[in-house]
């Protein structure tokens, strides 16, 4: 488990006050502690991180001055999140971030008092996060970015940019609880885009190559990988090995085609990680999160890799690449 503190502070004015009363309010002035529970690794939650940071810089807090953040990454041993979550409790954190739903399943069996507050979570009622979005109850709330139409989204791109496909593998983590509505909400939309799925599983790194060679000795068409933090690590490899195997791909964050994936679609990160900002200033002023209304992605990004179509003999339709946010060449 690596452990990265990275404090995160804000000037508080004080105005003119006599030297006494000044002292005494330094004496008395409280830096927030803030845990993060990072379920993959530093370099591939470096862009995000720096979207929270921003977030709370624009709300006032500045390091060293009223806010710490201390990040601990377990690199995609998601059995060491207990581990984590439980350093964080002991460290007396005022709130806990925990990104993807393994994180947040580790911090919720850790504690029921402590504030905590997801990212990019995909069904946190379904998984038992949560009793509603409009009313979280418990100690939880926080930030969703999955949906059915989200899914259903992803293969109709797939069935654009490739002239005949029928046939998709699914590439997903069952470890992840958020892997299974994931693959009912891609279930259902296959259908009416007359596709067949061949569902791959993959439980950690060392299973990516074969479950490459088992898509191709299928014969799969194409490959949509679902949410999942250890992909997210580990996508210039996923990206290299669907170039090689001959397979377009399509994917959840724009990340992912910026490593190298033929496309993406699907909430900002970095705007999550941004808005995480306020969650935590809410909390920090004394907000309860049962009471907190769980928060969904209003922007979404479509991002398209041409180097890659260009390395798969694909041609991207002009009428997509004028809906893309971003083309990378």
């Amino acid at each position: 488990m690596m452990i990265i503190p990275a404090p995160l502070t804000a000037v508080l004015a004080l105005g003119l006050l006599a030297a006494p009363v000044v002292a005494e309010a330094q004496q008395e002035r409280k830096i927030a502690r803030i845990g993060a529970l990072m379920t993959g690794v530093p370099s591939a939650a470096r862009p995000y991180i720096e979207g929270f940071g921003q977030g709370l810089r624009q709300l006032g807090y500045r390091e060293g001055e009223n806010i710490t953040v201390e990040y601990r990454y377990v690199e995609g041993k998601v059995d060491q999140l207990r581990d984590a979550a439980a350093a964080l409790v002991r460290a007396k954190v005022d709130v806990i971030v925990a990104w993807g739903t393994p994180a947040v399943i580790a911090a919720k069996q850790t504690t029921s008092t402590v504030p905590i507050i997801f990212v990019a979570v995909g069904d946190p009622v379904g998984t038992g996060l949560i009793a509603s979005l409009a009313r979280p109850g418990g100690n939880i709330t926080g930030l969703t970015n999955m949906s059915a139409e989200l899914s259903a989204k992803q293969l109709a791109l797939l069935r654009e940019v490739v002239p005949g496909l029928t046939r998709v593998a699914v590439l997903r983590n069952p470890t992840n609880p958020v892997s299974a509505p994931q693959l009912i909400w891609t279930q259902v939309a296959a259908p009416p885009l007359r596709v067949q799925l061949q569902v791959i599983d993959v439980h950690d790194p060392q299973g990516l190559e074969a479950a490459f060679s088992e898509m191709t000795r299928e014969k799969a068409g194409a490959v949509t990988v679902l949410a999942d933090p250890m992909f997210l690590s580990q996508r210039a490899r996923i990206a290299d090995l669907a170039v090689k195997s001959r397979l377009p791909t399509t994917f959840n964050w724009g990340q992912y085609a910026e490593a190298g994936g033929l496309i993406a679609y699907g909430p900002s990160l970095a705007e999550l990680w941004r808005r995480t900002a306020t969650f935590v200033d809410k909390i920090l002023k004394d907000a309860r999160p049962a009471e907190l209304p769980v928060e969904q992605p209003t922007k979404f990004e479509l991002v398209i890799n041409l180097k890659t179509a260009k390395a798969l003999g694909l041609t991207i339709p002009p009428s997509l690449l004028l809906r893309a946010d971003q083309v990378i060449e």
